[in-house]
């Protein structure tokens, strides 16, 4: 059963204020401790009927968007087709905003709305829990796209504990040129560790309680990401990047996830605007965007 016009579901970025890496495993995966953080920069993902899967995209670096098996949305509609024994013919129109390779999975946020725009379309009402699983199979950041909010990642960051959130965190995100991909970023994280004892990722307290209590300054002393010395390996042009953004104002700096997205924590929404401006001629990055978190995970738009 399909609905009979179009379904569209709105998913968030996200930003991990904590990244912590294990060791790599013999799978080639790594153990995590990931607190995500979904952000108000959004894509769009429009599920229509087709007489077969199809996708197209618009917005900002969307001809670096693949429109093959290959993207996520793609793969989400056929999993969960195969999973309910129907047919994957869909229209999928990806509305773009988030960061394309910035480290701010963007192409998890379109495989969770498509799975959930397609779910919907196709009358399926699959439970929470099988969405998940799907999102599991589909990669590590997708399950915290379609909960949103704020949770700690376990495994290879797809085991979710829903954390509370005490307040709004004020965020700007400078966009470099080009993407970095996650597996090379991964790599190099292994390259420069290499002989050195990792010890298991854990969640750091602090930074749990300063979500909790809404705390901007105490989260700004917390943050962390194990793969930002891997991203500013390959990428040493971030450095120039994170020091702009210190210097015009920010409480913390950090490159998002694998990068090469860096996030600056702010104090206010004025602030945020300031900084962005300040990122924007800096001559550091492409563009600079503000956004507020936490955000609502993947969500049907009314017609």
């Amino acid at each position: 059963m399909t609905t009979s016009g179009g379904v569209t579901v709105r998913v968030p970025a996200k930003v991990n204020v904590q990244l912590a890496v294990g060791a790599a495993r013999p799978d080639g995966f790594h153990d995590l401790a990931n607190v995500f953080l979904a952000v108000s920069l959004y894509d769009e993902v429009t599920a229509t009927p087709a007489a077969a899967l199809t996708i197209t995209c618009e917005g900002p670096d969307a001809d670096k968007v693949p429109l093959d098996r290959t993207n996520l949305a793609a793969r989400a509609a056929e999993l969960l087709a195969a999973r309910h024994g129907v047919s994957p013919d869909v229209h999928l129109h990806i509305a773009k905003d988030i960061p394309v390779a910035g480290g701010m999975a963007g192409g998890s946020a379109d495989g969770a709305g498509a799975l959930l725009a397609c779910d919907a379309l196709w009358g399926l009402n699959s439970s929470r829990e099988e969405l998940l699983e799907i999102c599991a199979e589909l990669g590590s950041d997708v399950p915290f796209s379609l909960v949103g909010g704020a949770a700690l990642g376990t495994g290879r960051g797809e085991k979710l504990t829903e954390l509370p959130v005490g307040g709004n965190f004020h965020w700007v995100f400078a966009v470099a040129d080009g993407g970095l991909s996650t597996p090379t970023v991964f790599g190099e994280f292994d390259r420069l560790t290499e002989g050195a004892e990792i010890p298991d990722p854990t969640a750091s307290p602090a930074l749990l309680d300063a979500l909790r209590t809404g705390d901007t300054t105490a989260l700004a002393g917390a943050l962390a990401n194990d793969l930002q010395a891997a991203a500013l390996s390959l990428r040493p042009s971030l450095a120039a990047t994170l020091t702009a953004g210190t210097d015009a104002g920010a409480l913390a700096a950090l490159v998002s996830g694998s990068g090469p997205t860096t996030a600056f924590l702010v104090k206010d929404a004025e602030t945020a605007r300031t900084l962005a401006a300040a990122l924007t001629t800096s001559g550091t990055c492409r563009t600079a965007r503000t956004a507020t978190s936490p955000a609502q995970g993947a969500t049907i738009l009314p017609n």
